[in-house]
């Protein structure tokens, strides 16, 4: 896929793998507008690589609208959209599953989830009505596999990659691309020093950002910067108790050494 000269939108741009994502698209000639809650955080990340900045909460849906209505008007046709803006809600006791409380969950979806459907409502018809276009969601390998300390991230992230399935199923022959971004450990504020992905081989924003466009190019769905999360998938769907029970043994090593 050709980036130069494209408009190239993400969001939760300030920091983390959003910013990495904006650096990687202006290094491949695009330009790119940063989405953000924090807007100073995504003005100094557009005044780093020469693009545009927008404060954003994905999860308010008329504020996407509006944002992405402007954008396509002052600046230009969105050719990819990096829906990367995610939060991770931590289960507040470690020993009770079911201890998030509702907001807690209801912040989770409005992030996790609706930040992808809202802006697919506004840029699938847009790129129906002109022949293509390409959603890249970060996702997590919480998606495919578990969370341990959060169950709202865990669900969240399920949730997330089953509507990216659903564009990808429905929209094939329309000239929409659609990708799941699913890595593991990545060197960001958001991962602990006792999550279990951190256990696993840790990555930086940049190197989950070049994965990121080296899957685009290649046109996959299912984006992994962790090959062995591929493997984890496989031995999950095989021998969904065997992978419970290695998941609970997992938990409780944690648990111990915390």
């Amino acid at each position: 896929m050709e980036f130069s000269g494209r408009i190239v939108a993400v969001t939760g741009a300030a920091r983390g793998i959003g910013r990495a994502l904006a650096a990687a698209a202006r290094a491949r000639g695009a330009t790119v507008v940063a989405l953000d809650r924090d807007g100073a955080g995504a003005q100094a990340v557009a005044a780093e690589i020469g693009g545009h900045a927008y404060a954003l909460d994905v999860g308010d849906a008329a504020a996407v609208a509006a944002i992405l209505a402007r954008i396509e008007a002052e600046i230009g046709p969105i050719a990819l959209y990096c829906s990367n803006a995610g939060i991770l809600e931590r289960d507040p006791d470690p020993d009770l599953a079911t201890s998030a409380d509702p907001e807690s969950w209801a912040r989770a979806f409005a992030v996790n989830v609706m930040g992808h459907v809202h802006a697919a409502r506004v840029l699938v018809p847009l790129w129906l009505s002109r022949g293509g276009g390409a959603f890249l969601g970060t996702v997590s390998a919480a998606g495919l596999l578990s969370q341990i300390g959060s169950a709202a991230y865990g669900a969240t992230k399920h949730a997330a990659l089953a509507f990216l399935e659903h564009l990808a199923i429905a929209h094939a022959e329309d000239g929409i691309r659609i990708a799941a971004l699913c890595p593991q450990g990545v060197d960001t504020a958001m991962l602990g020093a006792a999550s279990a992905a951190s256990r696993d081989g840790v990555l930086a924003p940049e190197a989950v950002a070049e994965a990121a466009f080296d899957g685009l190019a290649a046109g996959r769905f299912l984006i992994l910067p962790h090959p062995q999360v591929a493997e984890y998938a496989r031995r999950r769907a095989e021998n969904p108790e065997r992978w419970l029970a290695g998941m609970a043994r997992l938990r409780r090593s944690m648990m111990a050494g915390a």
